[in-house]
């Protein structure tokens, strides 16, 4: 297991960022190789408004 895991240290860091922009900037800033994907939760995470919207589909 030990070993797996001093691979993983090895390997270069490639970040997805969802929905946190400010910590894209700082990977950027550290020139981290990052996407960003502008993502919030649907209806803004009220959970009942979604299943309605998800019902008219």
């Amino acid at each position: 297991m030990a070993g797996k895991l001093n691979e993983l240290f090895k390997k270069k860091i490639q970040i997805v960022n969802f929905g946190i922009q400010s910590f894209y900037n700082d990977n950027k800033k550290q020139n981290i190789p990052s996407v960003h994907v502008d993502w919030k939760p649907v209806a803004g995470g009220n959970q009942e408004l979604a299943n309605l919207l998800d019902d008219l589909l």
